[in-house]
């Protein structure tokens, strides 16, 4: 099953994640986290024994559901991806925690990164390069306004100087998923300073999409986009070739 195929994929009572956008080279599936006693059954055959004992470690419900759906999902589609079956693909760690997968003791090409917040789970898969997703639940938290300092430029924080309720979250949301998609995509992830790069100045002006250069942090040039919607809001950074 090819990747167009994956995209129209119909729903599935059984299957915890849909097709969600495509950009380039760049596809982006969704992990709905809610609570489904029959996708977790489901789900928990897809996962490696391995995986099922980290499953049955978690103390709280909601973060061993979150892991387990976002796992199966990630196995299921590059399985289909790579017309293999799932005891054949393992994963391991760079560097920073970033996951990739191996095949038959070679690491596939394929790369892909996931994010997940409340009942929202993205996956971005590139068939060419690195990629980064991020995605946060549209819900104002108290700690966000002490961020705006450490983690901003001066650009970012003036501009949130200026709005006020839900204006300043969405504001908020959209740099700081902007960054934290770049941040894993470079596979550094919260080892990154964000205060040392600000968002392109296209998407601090409201634009959608956006592309990425800062040669002191990575030499390669990313492309940007905005995924979010109303219920959530998300970003994915990917190379340009």
């Amino acid at each position: 099953m090819d990747w167009e195929e994956l995209k129209d994929t119909e729903a599935d009572a059984t299957r915890s994640w849909s097709f969600f956008k495509s950009m380039g080279p760049v596809e982006v599936f969704h992990v709905d986290l809610t609570s489904h006693p029959q996708r977790e059954v489901v789900a928990w055959e897809w996962l490696s024994s391995e995986e099922r004992r980290r499953r049955e470690r978690f103390v709280y419900e909601a973060p061993g559901r979150c892991y387990a759906l976002c796992r199966a999902a990630v196995r299921e589609i590059l399985c289909h991806q790579l017309n293999c079956h799932s005891r054949e693909l393992t994963f391991e760690l760079a560097e920073y925690g970033k996951p990739y997968a191996v095949m038959q003791g070679k690491r596939v090409s394929i790369d892909f990164n996931l994010s997940h917040s409340g009942s929202h789970g993205l996956i971005a898969f590139s068939r060419q390069g690195r990629v980064g997703v991020d995605v946060e639940e549209r819900r104002l938290r108290k700690t966000w306004r002490g961020l705006v300092e450490t983690v901003f430029g001066l650009q970012e924080q003036a501009l949130l100087a200026g709005l006020r309720g839900k204006r300043w979250m969405d504001a908020f949301l959209g740099f700081w998923t902007i960054k934290e998609a770049l941040s894993k995509a470079w596979g550094t992830g919260l080892h990154t300073d964000f205060s040392r790069f600000q968002t392109p100045p296209e998407m601090r002006r409201g634009e959608l999409t956006g592309l990425f250069s800062c040669p002191r942090l990575s030499e390669a040039t990313w492309c940007l986009e905005n995924i979010g919607n109303g219920e959530m809001a998300g970003a994915v950074a990917w190379e340009a070739q």
